[in-house]
């Protein structure tokens, strides 16, 4: 591990010990949720003057009837989509001075493995993340996916409803 690294992870351990933010991730998917979700990690990155890190994961879809063809659309056409909204609200962060990246990962078979990975993997101090995505499953309280994350995250996460 580089100098470097080991310094941005004594940062990252001192930065939690104050209860500072430095670093944030923010997974959005394009619910409800996930909009309240990326207001509050503005405002918190704002606050604290933290990078966030705007994270949309396209998973890989699992049909067993799936063409080649048709897979290689369908990526292209998520890919489009999950630009799009990063976009919006790596603009949104931009008006509130906020400093923001896009981060989207894709061709993964668990969205929940692949945040909490870029998390760590990039010392995020805070992951902020919606109550329920898009799915039509209502019954939850939570849903799977941030159920999962604050499961087997390594930092704080932040369940916004």
């Amino acid at each position: 591990m580089s100098q470097e690294a080991l310094d941005g992870s004594a940062e990252n351990e001192m930065s939690k010990d104050r209860g500072e933010f430095k670093r944030l991730l923010l997974a959005v998917d394009g619910s409800a949720n996930a909009l309240r979700a990326a207001r509050v990690a503005v405002n918190i990155a704002k606050k604290f003057g933290a990078e966030l890190i705007v994270c949309h994961v396209i998973a890989t879809p699992v049909y067993s009837s799936v063409q080649p063809a048709t897979l290689t659309e369908y990526f292209v056409s998520a890919r489009d989509d999950a630009k799009k909204l990063v976009g919006e609200v790596l603009r949104m962060a931009e008006a509130d001075d906020v400093t923001a990246h896009e981060l989207i990962v894709e061709n993964v078979f668990s969205v929940v493995e692949a945040i909490v990975k870029n998390a760590a993997g990039r010392n995020v101090d805070l992951i902020v993340i919606g109550t329920r995505g898009l799915t039509r499953f209502r019954k939850l309280l939570i849903g799977s996916v941030s159920s999962g994350v604050v499961n087997h995250a390594h930092s704080s996460v932040l369940v916004v409803r």
